[in-house]
């Protein structure tokens, strides 16, 4: 066999689902026949899966000449639809692979093609190539999804040359490719290459990541807005076919993993593989080794080590945070004695000793929820439930219990984002203050001050004939609140922090309807200098919220939290939801309104006239200028605030919604990558208008 180093294959599959998807772990296993299904030329060869043989003549250029196809599929279906919750699955993939041409007589293969299929033998005999795929020709029985790493160029099909990654959904013809060639990649030089797939349900997207070393690069190669939910079955197979149609080329994949899953925490790095996963594994004599009594003691005792070491490095962690608070307010006191009132607010820290978080028991935690019960449920997501609580200190509470873990594997979950976010000087009168933290055992809790009113949105979106509405002049306190809070985290604090999931379920409301903005589970500190240096990451946030070139882009600005802001604001203005149940957008209706001249009949009925006009319409027109489609033209939250008190004159609105084309923003090193046929990927803002991902915290 023509490869440089013989591979390790050890296949893993670990299906994870904060919905309701079941949890599902399978041991690393070798590649043999009781976990893998052999079709065609496949065999198991050095602990690696050879897709194709290594031919010792080249094959006659003839339609009958055999196309050489192997394919390899995890023996057991793997689950990506809730026929219940009609909820998808999201996946993750990585593995290595190498092609390595038989002889230089020959031409190269056709290449090797990761698989999604409800069924192998719809996949058809392929006697054509293809990499083992139906040909273009052919009808499909079955739907497929595929990445093709293709070494063969076949102008009949799209192709842009013999060394290109393409994106395949029931034909080979696929529907986003990109040259690896101007990447450094060269997919038939027999090296070990690694490559990373991922597919978010909750945005839509595929991106695809390629390189030599284990590490996965900060940039990926292809990038493709696609959804999959209506091609996938409530059960299906994954795996890999290669042929070498006329060519002649050995096709071997080794070290696979594949991973499901219904969420990630928010802000975590799109690889979640990680060492302790055992992903570089050993040898089969190594491994026998391992499995010795005296091994297994000592692995045992390891992992109580690493687990003591990592909630050993959470508490250092929490305990650092919680003394460089002290030291900090204590700078902050002593030079405000020494200013006296020289200093702004919102630019030193103001905490007094008395509201510094303190570590809670989780007993007393217990206590306070009566044992978590579930009647104290005030509100739910997709990695917290909310509590009702009463400390035997005195006072109501907030207690936010995280979803358990394991141990402590990374300092990046929705937990430590939100406390390192809280625990600095963020103290002002419109954020939600927090009072307290326990991390005991496998507990990950927040405590916080108690909104008797509850959310804006439960307030806002209750019953049409409910006897509680929201008056005028509370509306525009709330808005007034917020665009305080907002202007606080962008500007008035040392370091910018973009809230990142702006929404009427996160700003809640005291006993006197004063509006507090919280949930900083997915927010993003940033210095101010260090702006233009933000990379892209996976949009996170709420259906009908996110700003359509953040979606796009992934890029978080403070205008993509003016654009959330701005939904809220005719949100509150129209009694409309983001969102409504028969798919109208607010954004969309109220600017159709706009164009009809006829904005003020936007106004929520159920205020029944008892609104001023002159600044129902400066909030219509506000909300308007802050959901303009091109960033650039929108205000900044504290140019918004000064307009809806008339401070400043109304914003000039185009008289028709713009129609905004958006191009993906890549990173300078990152080359637009092109859809296969030439066409330039971009979108028209009507496009783009149901792109928003469904919330992490979706339930209030």
């Amino acid at each position: 066999m023509h490869s440089s180093r013989p591979f390790l294959f050890w296949v893993f599959f670990f299906f994870v689902s904060n919905l309701s998807f079941p949890s599902l772990s399978v041991p690393f296993l070798p590649a043999t026949n009781n976990n893998l299904t052999l079709f065609g030329d496949a065999s198991i060869t050095n602990d690696a899966i050879s897709l194709t043989q290594e031919l010792t003549t080249c094959p006659f250029s003839s339609p009958s000449a055999s196309s050489g196809v192997g394919r390899a599929f995890y023996a057991y279906p793997i689950r990506f639809l809730d026929s219940k919750t009609n909820a998808t699955a999201s996946f993750l993939c990585r593995f290595s692979f190498s092609i390595t041409p038989s002889s230089r007589l020959c031409s190269s293969g056709d290449g090797i093609a990761f698989v999604i299929t409800p069924d192998v033998d719809s996949l058809g005999s392929s006697r054509g190539g293809y990499m083992g795929l139906p040909e273009p020709s052919s009808v499909s029985k079955e739907s497929f999804f595929a990445v093709e790493f293709d070494t063969r160029f076949d102008p009949m099909v799209g192709d842009i040359n013999g060394n290109h990654i393409g994106i395949d959904l029931n034909t080979v013809v696929s529907v986003a490719c990109v040259d690896v060639v101007s990447r450094g990649i060269d997919l038939t030089s027999g090296r070990e290459i690694t490559a990373w797939i991922e597919y978010r349900d909750a945005v839509k997207m595929i991106r695809v990541w390629v390189g030599y070393m284990s590490t996965r690069p900060p940039t990926p190669l292809l990038v493709a807005q696609i959804d999959l939910s209506n091609q996938f079955k409530e059960f299906m197979r994954v795996g890999f076919s290669a042929s070498n149609g006329q060519g002649s080329s050995v096709h071997v994949v080794g070290r696979w993993r594949f991973k499901t899953f219904g969420s990630l925490p928010p802000g975590n790095p799109t690889d979640t593989f990680e060492e302790g996963d055992c992903f570089m594994c050993s040898s089969p004599e190594d491994s026998s080794t391992k499995s010795s009594p005296e091994n297994r003691s000592h692995e045992r005792k390891t992992k109580i080590v690493e687990m003591a070491l990592g909630l050993g490095g959470l508490a250092a962690f929490v305990v650092s945070i919680i003394a460089f608070v002290f030291v900090i307010c204590f700078v902050c006191v002593k030079k405000r004695k020494v200013t006296a009132r020289g200093s702004r607010e919102g630019k030193t820290c103001r905490v007094e000793a008395n509201k510094v978080p303190t570590s809670l028991s989780l007993a007393e935690i217990r206590s306070a929820t009566m044992g978590f019960n579930r009647h104290r449920v005030v509100g739910e997501g997709a990695s917290a439930k909310v509590y009702k609580g009463s400390l035997s200190s005195g006072g109501e509470v907030a207690v936010k219990r995280f979803e358990r873990v394991d141990g402590i594997g990374s300092l990046r979950n929705p937990f430590t984002t939100e406390f390192a976010t809280m625990v600095g000087c963020l103290r002002h009168k419109n954020l939600i203050q927090l009072h307290g933290w326990c991390c005991e055992g496998n507990e990950l809790v927040l405590v916080y001050e108690y909104m008797p009113n509850g959310s804006l949105n439960k307030v806002l979106h209750k019953s049409f004939n409910s006897a509680v509405v929201l008056s005028w002049k509370q509306r525009l306190n709330i808005v007034l609140g917020v665009a305080s809070a907002l202007a606080y985290l962008h500007e008035e604090c040392e370091r910018q922090i973009i809230h990142r999931d702006v929404k009427t379920c996160n700003i809640m409301l005291d006993a006197n309807f004063n509006a507090k903005l919280g949930d900083f589970g997915l927010a993003e500190v940033y210095e101010h200098s260090s702006i233009i240096a933000r990379e892209a990451t996976i949009p996170a946030g709420t259906m009908g919220y996110l700003a359509p070139e953040y979606v796009y882009s992934g890029v978080p600005t403070v205008k993509t939290d003016v654009y959330s802001f701005g939904v809220v604001v005719l949100e509150v203005a129209t009694g409309r939801k983001p969102v409504e149940d028969d798919g109208t957008v607010v954004v969309d209706w109220v600017w159709s309104m706009w164009e009809k001249g006829k904005l003020i009949e936007a106004a929520d009925l159920r205020l029944m006239g008892n609104f001023d006009m002159v600044e129902m319409v400066r909030m219509l027109m506000t909300g308007l200028a802050c959901v303009h489609p091109n960033h650039v033209k929108r205000p900044t939250v504290k140019e918004a605030a000064r307009i809806l008190k008339g401070e400043t004159p109304l914003p000039l609105l185009p008289p028709r919604k713009p129609r905004v084309s958006l191009r993906p923003v890549y990173p300078d090193e990152c080359e637009e990558i092109p859809l296969c046929g030439g066409v330039r990927p971009s979108l028209e803002l009507d496009d783009v208008q149901y792109l928003t991902p469904k919330s992490h915290f979706g339930k209030d």
